[in-house]
């Protein structure tokens, strides 16, 4: 599955309804609302979860993957080392990161790009994108 920083993930883009994701990936494996009443889908095959905001009319804004078969620009994302794939991303435009610890977990965030690069014992072991804010108040959607 390709990962589309702005855009989306494989098929899926930023601004989807939830008919639109049922029809290319079918019923989730798990649905369920969050503390802020968004509705969240679950994918176990693409080891992914989609998360439609409420406030946005349960518009697709968030996506995380475990998937690891997932690739950015081409190249395998998954496994690999953070600090690898920053030199990379760096290339593309991904300037500044921040860096945020829980436990064992770190979370390298690029704002710009609304990435997550979340690692355990220096391995990406998952990514998260959203959709970026466009005129500091509104979604710049893709659908």
């Amino acid at each position: 599955m390709q990962i589309k920083p702005k855009f989306g993930a494989g098929p899926l883009l930023f601004g989807m309804k939830q008919a639109d994701v049922k029809n290319i990936y079918g019923q989730p494996n798990k649905q369920f609302e969050d503390d802020d009443q968004n509705i969240i889908y679950v994918y176990n095959h693409q080891k992914m979860r989609l998360t439609f905001y409420e406030d946005e009319d349960f518009r697709l804004g968030y996506i995380i993957i475990s998937n690891p078969e997932s690739t950015l620009f081409e190249q395998k994302v998954l496994g690999r080392k953070v600090a690898d794939l920053q030199k990379e991303l760096d290339k593309k435009g991904f300037k500044s990161w921040e860096k945020e610890e829980f436990d064992l977990t770190e979370n390298y965030f690029n704002e710009d790009h609304w990435l997550i690069l979340q690692s355990e014992f220096d391995q990406i072991t998952k990514v998260e994108i959203g959709a970026v804010v466009k005129n500091q108040d509104e979604f710049d959607w893709k659908f």
